[in-house]
């Protein structure tokens, strides 16, 4: 029996050892295959840069080479950075050996506001006298109105642009959670907070369907407006070709003005070679945009004295938070940094955010009125920096946006969720409760609210609302009155919230360190990224567990995985919250 668990124990030391190596040898398999793409790229003469878009556009990507490795393919799947996109476009204006640009994009995997930057980038691109181009087998709405910009627009002849207009379509649960027994217990302030409808309705409140009508009203316009400037075709004839669904095959296209030509890719590459003057029987010299991150980029002076961009993107949450999550520890941390150190003259707060946990949000709030009070904080929304969004950016100095940003949605709500009749009648689950004072169980998830306890939650709920209001009468220096009456949990786009003083002027992030440049007086400094990101292995550990699940999860899910992600999460985020309404797509 000694010598059988003496064995027993060496097979599961060498198992456990195997496993170990097996693990470093992993890493550093796929590390290498990561790292193989990381050497600095040299630009030929006479290159065009191209761009696709292909991969996700965030705020800031990030430097660690694991993350975004997909174990499924076992390949490096990394999103693309704005920050890198914007430098990139601005360093290849400059840069003699690129010729112009090339876009073939049709769809885009960024937001409005995200488009929006790109685009003024491009805008400026060509003031250097450089071409852009762009193709397509079929533009998405985002992507056409990108390309339009171009100097010339070709499509596939069998393609088509998708011109019909947006659309706002919510998933609401009522009738599923009414099968299950589940009883969401809803406490609220804002007749437009509708955060919540989708658990306790089963369409879309009038309050709802207006506040959703104005703000992608105002980003429809703005859209139509610069495709008829940089197409010459009117607003009415735009809308008139949504509304009479004209726009089906490449030739209405065409005839429309939509397009310049119809052409195949061999065609379009003859043109691009005549452009470049490159003999019939070369190839054309190309660089990747994610290749032209990795060019050198051009020698400066070095200064001491430095502007702090802060990145915080995703949903607001206690803790250190992530890329994808805003933590109020990491958060604040990074805000009390560049708050202390005198070489950094100012701080630009990058947000893009539906918002999140109240007092987080709170927390972070904090942080950035104290920042204030020593240096220029200028606050650059995303494409949404709405509810705890807004929350953080009140106190600023300065907040810009895009004309096509989310933002507002100042109001609160409790969402508690009550599953005794789920598990008593459903599964046939009873839970008791022992317990020394008659509210010790208040918040329960097996039990209902007493009229009571719904009472005092209300209470609080009105109290977090009215610190709320108050922050954002005080940042904005508007009477606390007005800022209910804009209140009320209602979303607004960029043109709106600048009409209604919710922000300062229009621009995106560039614009938003220049103007902190100009707030501290200060004319060469070097920028400063933080959070400080995190430690490579560390990230890898986190990110195979949550492919692994992800991955599973996925494959039986399908499509459906996207909204079971945002049920879960909404779950996860009981009790009080400043939140927009839904997560906002716009295709």
């Amino acid at each position: 029996m000694k010598t059988f668990f003496k064995h027993l124990l060496i097979t599961i030391l060498g198992v456990f050892i195997s496993l170990l190596l097996l693990f470093f040898v992993m890493i550093g398999v796929i590390g290498a295959m990561v790292s193989s793409g990381d050497k600095a790229t040299e630009v030929k003469a006479n290159s065009i840069l191209y761009i696709d878009f292909n991969q996700e556009v965030v705020d800031r990507s990030s430097d660690n080479p694991f993350k975004g490795f997909d174990f499924g393919s076992m390949e490096p799947k990394n999103s693309m950075g704005l920050n890198n996109i914007l430098k990139a476009i601005e360093n290849a204006k400059d840069d003699e050996n690129i010729k112009g640009i090339f876009m073939e994009i049709d769809a885009v995997g960024a937001g409005a506001a995200t488009i929006e930057e790109i685009r003024d980038a491009l805008i400026d691109f060509k003031s250097s006298g450089k071409f852009i181009i762009s193709y397509s087998d079929t533009y998405s709405q985002k992507a056409y109105y990108l390309a339009t910009i171009s100097d010339k627009v070709y499509l596939n002849p069998e393609g088509m642009v998708e011109w019909m207009g947006l659309r706002s379509e919510i998933m609401f649960y009522k009738g599923a959670l009414e099968k299950l027994g589940v009883e969401p217990q809803i406490l609220r302030h804002g007749k437009f907070k509708s955060a919540v409808e989708p658990f306790m309705l089963d369409k879309m409140s009038p309050e709802n369907r207006e506040q959703t009508l104005t703000y992608m009203g105002s980003i429809w316009n703005h859209w139509v407006d610069g495709i008829s400037k940089a197409r010459n075709i009117s607003v009415e004839k735009l809308n008139g070709l949504a509304n009479n669904m004209e726009i089906f095959n490449g030739k209405s296209c065409m005839d429309n003005s939509l397009v310049d030509s119809l052409i195949y890719k061999d065609q379009l590459i003859d043109k691009l070679k005549a452009l470049t003057e490159t003999p019939e029987k070369e190839d054309l010299k190309t660089v990747t945009l994610a290749k032209y991150f990795k060019v050198p980029a051009p020698k400066t002076k070095f200064s001491k004295e430095k502007i702090a961009v802060i990145y915080a993107q995703g949903e607001i949450g206690m803790g250190e938070g992530s890329d994808e999550a805003i933590g109020s520890d990491g958060i604040s941390r990074a805000i009390r940094k560049a708050r202390r150190d005198s070489s950094i003259k100012a701080i630009v707060f990058r947000i893009n955010s539906p918002g999140g946990s109240a007092l987080a949000s709170e927390v972070i709030w904090r942080e950035v009125e104290l920042a204030n009070k020593v240096k220029p904080v200028i606050v650059s929304m995303g494409d949404v920096a709405a509810s705890g969004g807004y929350y953080i950016a009140a106190p600023a100095t300065t907040i810009m946006a895009s004309p096509t940003t989310i933002t507002g949605s100042i109001g609160v709500f409790g969402l508690f969720f009550n599953l005794q009749n789920t598990l008593n009648k459903k599964i046939g689950i009873n839970v008791d409760v022992v317990k020394t004072n008659d509210h010790a169980d208040f918040f329960s998830m097996y039990r209902p609210m007493t009229a009571e306890e719904r009472a005092v939650g209300q209470r609080f709920i009105e109290e977090t609302y009215q610190t709320f209001i108050g922050h954002v009468a005080v940042g904005r220096n508007m009477d606390v009155a007005k800022v209910d009456e804009i209140g009320q949990g209602r979303v607004w786009s960029g043109v709106n919230a600048k009409e209604i003083n919710l922000i300062d002027q229009f621009g995106g992030l560039k614009a938003a360190i220049k103007l902190a440049a100009e707030k501290a007086n200060v004319e060469k400094y070097r920028l400063v990224e933080l959070p400080e990101q995190k430690d490579p292995v560390q990230e890898l550990i986190a990110t195979m567990t949550g492919e692994a699940k992800a991955f599973f999860l996925n494959d039986e899910l399908g499509f459906a995985y996207k909204e079971y992600n945002r049920i879960m999460k909404m779950i996860g985020n009981q009790g009080v919250q400043a939140r927009i309404p839904y997560n906002v797509e716009l295709y």
